[in-house]
């Protein structure tokens, strides 16, 4: 099998498949505009946010697990399947800077590269994002969750945005997802080790 294969092949494979007009979720895709930390659009007019089916599936269910612990409630996609072209432009912005940490080597392969992982949060009934203390890319401590018990000491984290994200984490957690421990947004659908061994990453 290939290492890798072409996101322009990808319409054909029966392996990959759209999350728009999924129920439950709303898509909001920041790197197919100009409002992410890069500043410009990075996947075109023609961008599709696509997932693995097994990630995909996994979506569906925490969809289906945030209506039904909050009514009305969805979930907002801010990035799916990143092609590692994506990635190699994030990293050379940030591979010499503090907040390297926020984003993977391309040499590893990050597990949005594979479609196996989403940038996510959670809107209520009026569309309005949930607070969850920062926005989405946010390269500070409060982003990250091995922090929110500091942050919640030193009053930069509050009890409701912490209760958010939790909510959030409850619903994602619920369908078999996982999280990271430097930002509140990151889940993953399978674990990263066994990804990068079994999976193509998407170029």
């Amino acid at each position: 099998m290939d290492a890798t294969i072409r996101l322009e092949e990808l319409a054909s494979h029966p392996e990959y498949v759209s999350i728009e007009g999924m129920a439950g979720v709303r898509l909001d895709l920041r790197y197919a505009s100009a409002d992410n930390f890069v500043g410009r659009d990075l996947y075109g007019p023609s961008a599709r946010a696509l997932l693995h089916s097994a990630a995909a599936e996994r979506l569906a269910r925490a969809a289906g697990e945030m209506a039904s612990r909050r009514a009305g409630h969805r979930l907002r996609v801010f990035d799916a399947l990143r092609p590692g072209r994506v990635q190699r432009v994030l990293w050379d912005i940030v591979k010499d800077t503090p907040q390297r940490i926020y984003v993977a080597d391309p040499a590893r392969g990050s597990i949005h590269s594979f479609g196996m992982a989403v940038d996510i949060t959670a809107e209520d009934e009026e569309g309005r994002e949930l607070d969850m203390g920062t926005g989405f890319d946010d390269f500070t401590e409060r982003a990250q969750p091995q922090r929110e018990e500091e942050m919640l000491a030193r009053g930069l984290l509050s009890d409701a945005q912490l209760a958010n994200r939790q909510l959030l984490r409850g619903c994602m957690e619920a369908a078999g997802f996982r999280g990271i421990a430097t930002e509140w947004w990151h889940f993953e659908a399978a674990d990263r080790d066994w990804v990068r061994t079994h999976m193509r990453l998407i170029e």
